[in-house]
């Protein structure tokens, strides 16, 4: 199942950074990623980063790095 998932989530990741311009336009301009990423393209870039993390994340869940990673960083927090 985390094989599906992960699929799912590359996808759509992909889809976020090849159609950024078609979501940009749907959604309209992200306020605080206008004023700390840059003047116009503010929005378009932090679509760009939020599905390249998309993509990375994914992987590292299809492989299992992802869970020792939460585990090591988070872990001393919860003993």
């Amino acid at each position: 199942m985390t094989w599906f998932i992960g699929f799912i989530v590359i996808l759509v990741g992909v889809f976020m950074v090849v159609k950024t311009r078609w979501i940009y336009e749907f959604t309209g301009p992200v306020e605080f990623a206008e004023r700390f990423l840059g003047t116009e393209g503010g929005t378009m870039l932090f679509l760009k980063l939020l599905g390249v993390a998309a993509i990375i994340l994914a992987f590292l869940g299809m492989t299992g790095i992802l869970g020792g990673w939460v585990v090591t960083f988070f872990g001393p927090a919860f003993q």
